[in-house]
């Protein structure tokens, strides 16, 4: 676990934990097209997504720039967030933020809800300024940056597809 010694960011609705190989069955069962179109690419197999969700452990373990979260409502894995503390298009100090929620947990706030609490993690851990990449055609993530207090700042092409970035200052 990583050694910040933070509690598990909550607001009292949405609770963000270290995503774990025992969370795969739950979020293949969540997983739908939409979820494979914005975020994943293509649907996940069960020891596929234990060994992405291992590795994310592993990540914690080590203080690694990836934090992989479950979004938890109520107890039960509602989707996933990544923080990347690394990456492509990321200057130093920048933290990127990409979430997703299963069909059955969308258009009830939790999006946003996990995407402050997340931010405002980052910032405890050191993060000055958050970043969130959305495919322009993606209205309801687009929102969530908006709702979570991130301002529009351009666009990047990664991997041939052109996203929108948006910022939210953390420092």
């Amino acid at each position: 676990m990583p050694s910040s010694g933070l509690d598990w960011p909550s607001d009292g609705v949405v609770r963000l934990t270290p995503i774990h190989p025992d969370d795969a069955e739950a979020h293949l069962a969540g997983e739908d097209a939409e979820l494979v179109r914005w975020l994943t690419g293509g649907l996940g197999t069960l020891s596929g997504t234990r060994m992405y969700f291992q590795y994310c452990q592993e990540e914690w373990a080590v203080d690694g720039p990836l934090r992989g979260f479950g979004i938890r409502v109520a107890g039960l894995l509602a989707g996933t967030l990544d923080l990347r503390f690394a990456g492509e298009h990321l200057e130093a100090g920048e933290v990127n933020v990409a979430y997703g929620l299963y069909p059955t947990w969308r258009g009830q706030g939790h999006a946003t809800r996990a995407v402050r609490l997340a931010a405002d993690y980052a910032a405890r851990v050191g993060a000055k300024r958050a970043v969130i990449k959305v495919e322009p055609e993606n209205g309801a993530s687009c929102a969530v940056a908006a709702r979570a207090g991130f301002e529009p700042g351009g666009t990047v092409v990664e991997h041939g597809e052109v996203l929108r970035l948006y910022f939210r200052d953390l420092g």
